[in-house]
């Protein structure tokens, strides 16, 4: 029992421990730095270097309490990491760095009871050399010989069987390598238990319903943290002064008795309630989340029913961690210069600063000064090279920044492209010669030339980089020039050779020329130039380089001489004018020239062309001029394009010839209401050009139609039917809209005519009906047009006969005769003196078993009185009707007659073959066929037989399973054989293959010949070979 309130008390204990959790744990964050000197480093090195070297805390929403309870708010919130991923702090092995901590020790509460005998408080940082690692316990080092519970597993500190009188208290972690040291944040270690209940029995509580009752519960012995004690009314409450880290969560908790059961009331005294407040278990606490520093203030908790009231105040402090705004970067200096750093941070208190030098506080001294975050130290030397950090901290945590300082020390040297320099310019030029030492302290630079000191004048100067600068170089200018650099660890100097030449001149002919496409030219480029130097040529055209690859084998450079080049120019395009640049190259100058080249060519495309008028016929047009390419423009050509016409023609127009001096025109002769497109081509005395944009598409307006249908003829029909067709008219001559057709017609030799309005544009028959006009009456027939303008005019008339009608008698004498298992023939005769000639005869047949609209059908010619229908079923039974038809339609159907396919041939194969060969002759039997009872009886057998290799076999009938088959040939013969009957042929025996040859005797039994010849030679022969059956 008593075990088992142990546990429902420590739930109960830890529950109230969120509810009341303890103020956050300061947080302290390690960056290093370092000072070191390196000898020989390079002057072209100086400045920062950005190694990161700093991290701020990500805060979660954390629980605030009593300050009492500190230690186990920590325990129950996961570390909160303060560094970037290790990647940040990948370096080149090749580098020394020091000390930079990847992971610090963590504040541990450690439950006395705990399976788990071991503390471990984890450390890690990473360095080149590998770093080193010590622990302190309450600011003194901990010997890890003393005590057999203490090991080091890389930067680890693990306590075994941890006691709380020897192991509690602050522990920090010294990381150590050959370039300094840095020391990490403190971490607690605390010890936490929980006892048992008191074991005396309670006694028992009376209350009356709705009266208010407090049962008082004494907490077990535990640690950390003090259990607050109960009072009347308002028996627990916030502590007088909460503070909390910006961007927590916020709880304050009043708890009242009365009867009736008070209400909680709150409220911010002077302000009001963050709207994103929350209350909570019966308004009993106030939760602010992501508090804020304008959420800071005196905040009231009110308990009230109807005996009184009560009420608590207390005063809410947000503060926030110390958090980087201005961070330490790598420096390198070179000896005697002054360092300045600086590092700032905000937080809530302010943070003050405190600087370390390789883990050791930094005091000021004659050179050294510190001062609210700047670090200065004057004239640095050897001695301040080391890891250096910046520590920003205010109550409530600290942070670290670092930073590496290296003195730079070493003689001057020279880049291996400066130490031996051949300078060679012409007359007049300007010379520049560099000198660039590297080295720390910078050193000091002089100038010789040969034996005597260079001294400063108009023309010589020294350049603040230390270069020697010549202004209007001469002959005498050229010699010898050595640079010296020089400072407190050395010297070196470096030589330059100046050698002054003539200038170089050029000149490019011809300098200006016209030419026409297609014509060809060549530039020549001469060259004056001093002999002891080197030239090379260079083309440009229009300022860009000319790339003889690439330019279509227009361009050639022939380099006839040294001292000249020539650029021919093939077959010359419009695109190649322009100027034209040759350009000389020396070592010592570069001088060019240019030459004009004009290039006559057809004109270009006109302007935009632009419809000025339209009517039904013409389209007046109006464009701007072409370019005339260096030739004026002789004449334009105006051309047009519609839906109707097969591309771009060229239409007429007023004036008939368009010189080229015109910018407008009309088109003529243009189609009414028809969508035209325009455009205007120009020509000169060396070519046409290309064409211009085309115009808008436009259409015509409208007129009446000009064009009458064409090819008016007669159609057959039905009796009593008139059928007119033409060719319709096409949409490009219809002129406009509601185009139609006025049909025409009157009986031959009458006066009036009668006029059928076609209202389709694209009909193109008339279907005249009348009972009363007898077959093949003539008829006068002219079609004519009309649209909305008007109408048009007619056709040619033509005479046409009303049609003569369908077929009016039916064939007979209709038989119908099976002449295989899938083909029956169809006969019949027709009554020729009947009306309705017809065009040909239709053939309907259908199963026994099935419906006459079922039927199939298949249509013959005029003059063909029979069929033979194929495909069938066999054995079955057919329906036949047969009709006449023509243009008018169908005549009247035959009688019905019927006929049935033949029985399937035989299924079953000759079968058991025999043969017997004596000479050029085989006799051949076999097994008779017996057919099923649903196929046709036997009439006879074919036997076919042929030559191997041969296609084409032939075949002796016979009524007896038996047969003699010549073999004329000699060679190999396949025979088989086949049953037939009425419903044709069956199915193939297997193929034999027997030899031809003369003399001897042999049957299908035998397989060796004997005494085939006087000489008695024994021939073996393969007699026969039964095969598949194959196609024949």
């Amino acid at each position: 029992m008593a075990s088992s309130w142990k546990l429902i008390l420590f739930s109960s204990v830890v529950g109230c421990f969120s509810e009341y959790s303890g103020a956050l744990p300061n947080f302290s964050t390690s960056f290093a730095a370092l000072l070191r000197i390196k000898k020989s480093s390079s002057s072209s090195l100086f400045g920062s270097k950005n190694r990161p070297r700093y991290s701020n805390p990500s805060l979660g929403t954390l629980s605030v309490s009593s300050p009492s309870w500190r230690g186990a708010a920590q325990h129950y919130y996961s570390p909160i990491n303060l560094y970037h991923s290790s990647d940040a702090f990948k370096q080149d092995e090749s580098v020394d760095y020091g000390p930079v901590f990847v992971q610090e020790p963590d504040d541990i509460i450690f439950p006395t009871d705990s399976e788990e005998k071991k503390v471990a408080l984890n450390c890690e940082a990473h360095s080149n050399p590998a770093p080193n690692y010590r622990w302190l316990r309450n600011g003194t080092e901990i010997d890890l010989e003393s005590d057999y519970r203490y090991s080091l597993i890389d930067g680890t500190f693990i306590i075994s069987n941890p006691s709380e009188a020897k192991d509690s208290g602050h522990y920090q972690c010294l990381a150590v390598n050959t370039l300094g040291s840095i020391l990490s944040r403190e971490a607690i270690l605390q010890f936490a238990y929980l006892g048992n209940f008191s074991g005396r029995t309670r006694s028992a509580v009376s209350v009356r319903e709705g009266q208010g009752v407090v049962l008082m519960c004494s907490p077990p012995p535990h640690s950390p943290g003090v259990m607050g004690e109960y009072e009347p009314k308002i028996e627990v409450h916030f502590p007088f002064t909460v503070t909390a880290a910006k961007g927590t969560t916020v709880k304050m908790e009043c708890f009242a008795l009365g009867n009736p059961v008070p209400t909680i009331t709150w409220m911010k005294v002077n302000g009001y309630i963050p709207s994103k407040a929350r209350l909570r278990k019966s308004q009993a606490v106030l939760e602010i989340p992501n508090v804020q520093l304008d959420d800071a203030g005196l905040y009231e908790c009110r308990a009230e029913n109807s005996r009184g009231k009560n009420s608590f105040r207390g005063q809410l402090q947000v503060y926030t961690y110390p958090h980087w705004v201005e961070k330490l970067n790598d420096t390198q200096l070179d000896s005697g210069s002054p360092l300045q750093w600086e590092c700032k941070a905000t937080g809530k208190p302010r943070p003050t600063y405190r600087w370390l030098k390789n883990g050791v506080p930094l005091l000021p001294q004659n050179r050294i000064e510190m001062v609210n975050g700047v670090l200065m130290i004057h004239n640095v030397n050897q001695s301040d090279a080391g890891m250096y950090q910046c520590l920003a901290e205010n109550k409530y945590g600290a942070i670290y920044a670092s930073a590496e300082l290296k003195i730079l020390a070493s003689a001057p040297t020279f880049a291996l492209n400066q130490l031996k320099k051949t300078i060679i310019v012409t007359k007049g030029q300007e010379v520049v010669i560099e000198c660039k030492p590297q080295g720390s302290p910078k050193p000091t630079i002089s100038w010789k030339k040969g034996d005597k000191a260079v001294r400063e004048n108009k023309r010589i100067a020294n350049l603040p980089d230390g270069s020697l600068r010549i202004l209007n170089a001469s002959k005498s200018d050229e010699g010898k020039y050595v640079c010296q650099g020089e400072n407190v660890f050395g010297s070196s100097e470096i030589i330059a050779s100046v050698s002054v030449k003539e200038p170089t001149r050029i000149e490019l002919t011809p300098k200006r020329t016209e030419l026409t496409v297609g014509e060809s030219i060549v530039l020549n480029c001469k060259a004056i130039h001093d002999a002891s130097l080197d030239i090379t040529f260079y083309w440009t055209l229009k300022g860009q380089p000319i790339d003889f690859e690439k330019e279509g084998g227009h361009f050639e450079s022939i380099r006839a001489q040294a001292s000249s080049a020539d650029l021919m120019i093939r077959n010359i395009l419009l695109m190649h004018a322009g100027r034209y640049g040759c350009r000389v190259q020396t070592t010592a100058d570069s001088v060019s020239d240019e030459a004009e080249l004009l290039v006559r060519g057809p004109p270009g495309p006109p302007g935009v062309v632009i419809v000025e008028e339209i009517t039904e016929s013409t389209a007046t047009l109006s464009w701007s001029p072409a370019a005339d390419n260096h030739s004026p423009i002789s004449s334009y050509n105006l051309q047009a394009r519609s839906p109707f016409s097969l591309g771009w023609q060229t239409v007429k127009t007023i004036p008939e010839i368009i010189t080229g001096d015109l910018e407008s025109a009309m088109a003529v002769d243009l189609n009414p209401w028809v969508e035209y497109e325009f455009r205007v081509v120009a020509t000169n005395p060396i070519g046409t050009g290309d064409p211009s944009t085309p115009s808008r598409m436009i259409r015509t307006n409208e007129a009446v139609p000009k064009t009458a249908p064409t090819n008016v003829s007669g159609r057959s029909g039905r009796r009593h039917e008139l059928v007119i067709a033409w060719e319709p008219v096409s949409e490009e001559f219809q002129n406009g809209e509601g185009f139609g057709y006025i049909v025409a017609f009157r009986p031959n030799g009458t006066r009036g005519w009668k006029e059928k309005m076609v209202t389709s544009s694209e009909a193109s028959k008339f279907i005249y009906r009348d009972e009363s006009v007898p077959p093949l009456t003539p008829f006068e027939v002219k079609v004519g047009v009309y649209n909305n303008k008007g109408d048009g005019p007619f056709s040619q008339i033509v005479v046409i006969c009303s049609a003569e009608g369908e077929p009016s008698a039916a064939p007979t004498d209709v038989k119908a005769t099976s002449v295989s298992v899938s083909e029956i023939l169809v006969a019949w005769k027709h009554i020729k003196e009947s009306l309705g000639r017809p065009q040909g005869f239709e053939v309907g047949y259908w199963k026994d078993m099935e419906q006459e609209d079922a039927a199939e059908t298949v249509k013959t010619r005029a003059n063909e009185s029979s069929v033979i229908l194929t495909g069938l079923e066999g054995n079955t039974l057919y329906h036949f009707t047969v009709r006449a038809y023509n243009g008018a339609g169908y005549g009247p159907p035959s009688s019905e007659v019927h006929a049935t396919t033949k029985k399937s041939p035989p299924s079953q194969a000759p079968s058991n073959l025999r043969w017997e060969q004596q000479g050029s002759q085989l006799s051949l039997g076999w097994e008779p066929v017996r057919p099923l009872t649903n196929e046709s009886d036997v009439m006879g057998y074919k036997v076919f037989y042929r030559q191997e290799g041969h296609s084409n076999s032939q075949v002796i009938e016979t009524q007896k399973p038996q047969a003699i088959v010549p073999l004329p040939d000699a060679g190999v013969y396949v025979i088989e054989v086949r049953a037939y009957s009425e419903g044709g042929d069956g199915t193939a025996s297997s193929q034999i293959r027997v030899p031809s040859y003369s003399g001897g005797k042999i049957t299908s039994a035998q397989s060796t010949l004997h005494t085939v010849s006087p000489s008695s030679l024994s021939i073996t022969l393969l007699l026969a070979l039964m095969i598949p059956s194959a196609s024949w």
